[in-house]
């Protein structure tokens, strides 16, 4: 598959390394110097110029991409290159955008502005907030299958029960697949045997149906997953806190947002009557004392400034909040945020890479979610008869798939199948997998 990533920022030069291995890839950015580093960091071709100019889609050989992917960080820019591209080519094209105002007017008119498949980066990252509250000690949720198979990462807390033991020892649920281990300061994912040693401060990803990660979750930190989630405060009433807090009531979950701009704020009691509402300044310990925020079960900051929204987070845990997540605008402060005492820290461009990455895998994969670092996947894949998986027990099929791939959940006609060496995967299955970033063209290719 050819694939042209108009767009070269966080979210394009991400797309752009996940696809290469695959696919023959082709990115355009006005920046030379970003051209230029991605020519030289990734296998693909690198095009400089404008993707909304005729002249520069040609240059990049439009005519004969299958997928056309806007990626740029202006809307408009976005809109007009799928706009432009649709005009003078076949392929499919993605186009990501911030104001929900697009995305309404994607779907209620399908096809508009030349978009194929449109993705809402805010919207994308209040969903992945909205699953990490619901399932309290995860650090990442991704859902499977209709929802009948969830996947989620924790970190396990020095001093958690399971710290310490063995992976046998800690596997007590029969609807669970621990599929990888990332001990502390490791550069990637780990397929884990049944003696792998779970240490402290280490990542853990399983797979399974969803009472049974959650039951996992107590296990792991009895204390933080013993309640559920009542009480959320959202500092910052950008879109992004506003999608978050528009969600959470809908769960019954109660909602409080701090926002400091009067406008802003009169503008969300409005919109979200549902909502408590303060016009504040979330940095004052004085009025984050008054109002209890050592109360509440979750503080996520969304302030839009990656230095206020880290000082607001900080703030709320030393009050006493119990759990906080801050939206991270820059990547590479993402691990910084968890290091110094954030729980979990949410960069959209990162989400909003993964679902269009999703999106342009080969068709057989239903469903795809990136474990960083390292790169490797959990796939999602509908068998068919031609699949190495067809008829045949996992034992079996483990001698013709490279090491790094653990078969983690099947569900067949709906109802979830616990898998064993001795399980015989049948045509129609649905089999989630973590794949290893090695393993996954070949992987992908068979399955």
């Amino acid at each position: 598959m050819r694939i042209l990533v108009v767009g070269a920022g966080e979210v394009g030069s991400s797309i752009a390394s996940s696809l290469s291995d695959a696919h023959e890839v082709v990115v355009v950015d006005v920046d030379p110097e970003r051209v230029e580093s991605l020519t030289y960091s990734e296998d693909v071709l690198a095009v400089t110029g404008d993707g909304t100019d005729l002249d520069v889609l040609r240059e990049a050989e439009v005519e004969k991409a299958d997928v056309v992917i806007a990626s740029t960080d202006d809307d408009e820019t976005n809109l007009a290159t799928c706009a432009t591209v649709d005009t003078i080519s076949d392929a499919f094209t993605i186009a990501r955008v911030e104001d929900t105002n697009y995305l309404d007017t994607w779907r209620e008119h399908h096809g508009a502005f030349g978009v194929d498949f449109m993705v809402c980066t805010d919207l994308l990252a209040a969903e992945a907030i909205v699953r990490v509250v619901g399932l309290p000690t995860a650090r990442d949720v991704d859902p499977f299958a209709g929802g009948s198979i969830q996947m989620a990462e924790f970190e396990v807390p020095e001093d958690s029960p399971i710290a310490g033991e063995t992976v046998a020892e800690a596997d007590r649920f029969d609807e669970l697949t621990f599929v990888a281990v990332i001990p502390e300061g490791a550069d990637h994912a780990s397929v884990p045997r049944g003696d792998t040693v779970i240490e402290g401060n280490a990542r853990v990803v399983v797979v399974g149906r969803p009472a049974s990660v959650r039951e996992f979750a107590r296990s792991i930190d009895p204390a933080s997953a013993a309640s559920e989630v009542e009480d959320v405060v959202i500092v910052g009433g950008s879109t992004t806190g506003q999608l978050t807090a528009e969600s959470l009531v809908e769960r019954g979950i109660s909602v409080r947002i701090i926002e400091f701009d009067e406008d802003r704020a009169r503008e969300l009691a409005e919109l979200l009557p549902s909502v408590t509402v303060y016009s504040h300044d979330a940095t004052d310990p004085e009025f984050l004392s008054r109002e209890h925020i050592k109360d509440a079960d979750v503080v996520i900051a969304t302030v839009g400034s990656d230095e206020r929204s880290l000082l607001a987070a900080l703030l709320a845990k030393r009050e006493g909040a119990q759990r906080t997540i801050a939206v991270v605008e820059q990547a590479r402060y993402v691990d910084l945020f968890e290091t110094v005492g954030v729980d979990v820290a949410v960069n959209p461009r990162r989400v909003t890479a993964e679902e269009i990455t999703r999106f342009t895998r080969e068709r057989r994969a239903e469903n795809v979610a990136i474990i960083e670092p390292g790169g490797a996947e959990v796939v999602e894949v509908e068998v068919d008869e031609d699949s190495v998986l067809a008829g045949r027990s996992i034992q079996d099929v483990m001698a013709d798939l490279p090491g790094g791939v653990v078969v983690g959940a099947i569900t067949r006609g709906g109802e979830y199948v616990t898998p064993r060496g001795s399980t015989v995967v049948e045509a129609g299955d649905h089999v989630v997998a973590f794949v290893q970033a090695d393993a996954l063209e070949e992987v992908t290719s068979k399955l």
